[in-house]
């Protein structure tokens, strides 16, 4: 009886090992594989950065905005998505490459044409899931 009880608490043991080692496994394999530090609309990128004056209403005379994002503790080279909406309506996706690294800064710009409203812009990972948005108005 002795040995049965020993044999029954080592088979909990082994599945209790193994559920919490294959559980961890799941959740390392599904963590971003990098943390965005920074993502901001402006009127320009100089210097690999967002002019100051960046706000969330730009004019309509404008012509173009960009949106910058900076990328931190990237574990390996990935492909993320600008996605460009006007007032719910996809208008353009913008496929980019940050590069292995403890940094990586990019950016992309819309040209504005004559869409006056609610914008947002997404940033997907490669599997399509929205990592990040920011909402910004052009009157």
């Amino acid at each position: 009886m002795k040995k049965f009880c020993y044999f029954l608490t080592a088979l909990a043991m082994f599945f209790t090992v193994g559920f919490f080692t294959s559980t961890s496994t799941v959740f390392a394999e599904e963590a971003a594989t990098f943390s965005i530090a920074r993502m901001v609309v402006s009127t320009d990128i100089v210097n690999k950065e967002p002019v100051l004056g960046s706000n969330e209403t730009f004019p309509l005379s404008l012509g173009k905005v960009y949106c910058f994002l900076e990328a931190r503790e990237i574990t390996e080279d990935t492909e993320i998505k600008f996605v460009w909406i006007h007032e719910g309506v996809r208008q353009a996706t913008i496929p980019l490459k940050i590069k292995k690294g403890w940094r990586w800064r990019t950016y992309s710009s819309k040209k504005l044409g004559n869409l006056s409203g609610n914008w947002m812009v997404e940033i997907h990972d490669e599997e399509g899931k929205v990592l990040d948005s920011i909402n910004f108005i052009v009157q």
